[in-house]
């Protein structure tokens, strides 16, 4: 979008996107079942066709320089910037489960929306990470009547989140999951710390999302404190607490999927356009009124 106002764009890419464990992204109109990986190739292509310039480097240190910015990346060089867009995204951090790193993104999923349909009809566990999970269990029943809360490290559920397990079929395993088992490259079940195994399709869980907001840190934004973490706090276009910065995406929406991710961000690119439009206009006019003083 910033391209297509033919604004100077640099683009710094780490190459660490969140779905690169995912061998297809789902629920992304037109590209249901593309490869992630492929799509952000193509999206690549398209800024670089629109005249804006990719290093793959990622940003260490941003800071304020004159009226802008400067932002140093991890080969040691310095860009000077007007306005930032930051879109670094988030990184999982899974439970401690041994193979459930290795199934993350092949069977071992978050997102029902993304993921649920398919596995539908399939053996569902659930890992539980937290008062959360209850919820992710109801939601998941949407897809399969098998669904399986493994209470894992967390009470499992009691009172009036029992009775609403029993009505929907929902069964209840205790036990702390040791080890997640997999026959060839597909998942096939957990195994207890009793000894037990059970067979399973799939897993979801419910990961801690870490935002990758060092550069929204370092130029010291404001914040705002969720039950899911602490995320920079931005208006509907993307625009922070600080003049000349928007975000966009994971980095500060934990419920930001493919489609969000990429509508957010075109919002926060015309903001940013409109907002330099502003800036031209004000150092238009205040060329001329030096012009007129000579």
């Amino acid at each position: 979008m910033l391209g297509r106002a033919r604004r100077k764009v640099l683009v710094l890419d780490a190459g660490a996107p969140r779905n690169r464990f995912a061998a297809h992204m789902h629920g992304v109109l037109g590209h249901d079942g593309k490869p992630p990986l492929e799509l952000l190739a193509v999206g690549r292509a398209e800024v670089e066709a629109h005249g804006g310039a990719i290093w793959d480097t990622p940003a260490v240190t941003t800071r304020h320089e004159g009226d802008g910015f400067a932002v140093e990346t991890d080969d040691s060089r310095t860009v000077l910037a007007r306005a930032l867009l930051v879109a670094t995204g988030a990184s999982d951090e899974l439970p401690d489960v041994d193979g459930l790193a290795e199934r993350w993104g092949s069977g071992v999923a978050a997102c029902p929306y993304c993921d649920g349909y398919e596995v539908r009809d399939r053996r569902i566990g659930i890992l539980a990470t937290g008062p959360g999970s209850i919820f992710q269990a109801q939601l998941l029943r949407q897809w399969s009547d098998q669904i399986i809360y493994l209470a894992h490290d967390t009470d499992a559920p009691t009172g009036e989140d029992q009775a609403a397990f029993d009505a929907r079929g929902i069964q209840i395993e205790d036990g702390r999951v040791t080890r997640v088992l997999s026959r060839g490259d597909q998942l096939s079940g957990v195994e207890f710390d009793d000894g037990r195994t059970i067979e399973l399709d799939a897993i979801f869980t419910a990961p801690r999302l870490i935002p990758q907001d060092a550069a929204l840190r370092q130029l010291e934004v404001e914040r705002t404190e969720h039950p899911w973490g602490s995320f920079a706090t931005v208006d509907p276009s993307g625009r922070t607490s600080v003049h000349g910065v928007w975000a966009a995406g994971n980095v500060v929406n934990a419920m930001a999927n493919v489609p969000v991710s990429i509508g957010t961000a075109a919002l926060a690119a015309g903001a940013v356009n409109h907002a330099l439009v502003l800036d031209d206009v004000r150092l238009a006019l205040r060329g001329s009124a030096k012009a007129e003083t000579r």
